[in-house]
């Protein structure tokens, strides 16, 4: 086991298989990568993917901020993950998604190397619960779990089995119960941090 702090950790299958890629960096995205990282999204999932029910927690809002992650092979774009601030209930919380690697990068493990960079980052900034939806198999590793969403609802239809939870801080989600809405920041006023820092300046 691969310990974040003393109150998650990471499973160690997470990291099993990993191929070292050196060449590739994990960094923040940055207002230049957008229009590389919508079409390595619309290349992994096509058009439905503005159908998902957890869009409704994104769209017209901003990542959270430090939690906008890009894989870089030099100038080339070829992985993306995001994170979002969401209300579980009445639990300030995180979405995680969407996850994307391109194709001739993948079982190369920088999903992972991606999804670790996030929960480090996400524990660092404070952050005590993250939800998202997707495989089971896949995110149970790291942590995620059904029974820390069982409680929960999103705004749509959704497949209940992919629908998961991970508490950074123990006990996070234990009261969390209702609607899952966003909170973010809204995406046309940019970066809260830029914002604040202009307004200091």
């Amino acid at each position: 086991m691969t310990s974040l702090s003393n109150q998650i950790t990471i499973q160690a299958p997470a990291f099993v298989g990993i191929v070292p890629v050196p060449h590739v960096v994990v960094t923040d995205e940055t207002p230049s990568d957008i229009s590389d990282r919508e079409a390595l999204l619309d290349r992994a999932f096509g058009e439905s993917r503005f159908e998902k029910t957890v869009e409704r927690l994104r769209e017209g809002r901003a990542p959270a901020h430090r939690l906008a992650l890009t894989a870089k092979d030099g100038d080339d774009l070829v992985g993306t993950l995001r994170l979002w601030h969401i209300r579980a209930g009445e639990v300030p919380a995180l979405l995680l998604g969407p996850l994307a690697v391109e194709k001739a990068y993948r079982s190369l493990g920088l999903g992972r190397r991606l999804m670790a960079e996030a929960l480090f980052r996400a524990h660092g900034l404070g952050h005590a619960a993250i939800l998202l939806v997707g495989d089971a198999p896949y995110y149970e590793p790291f942590g995620f779990s059904r029974r820390h969403a069982r409680g929960l609802v999103l705004p749509g239809p959704v497949d209940e089995r992919r629908f998961l939870g991970l508490e950074l801080v123990s006990g996070a989600l234990a009261d969390a119960k209702g609607l899952v809405v966003p909170t973010g920041w809204p995406e046309s006023l940019g970066d809260p941090a830029d914002v604040a820092y202009r307004h200091a300046a």
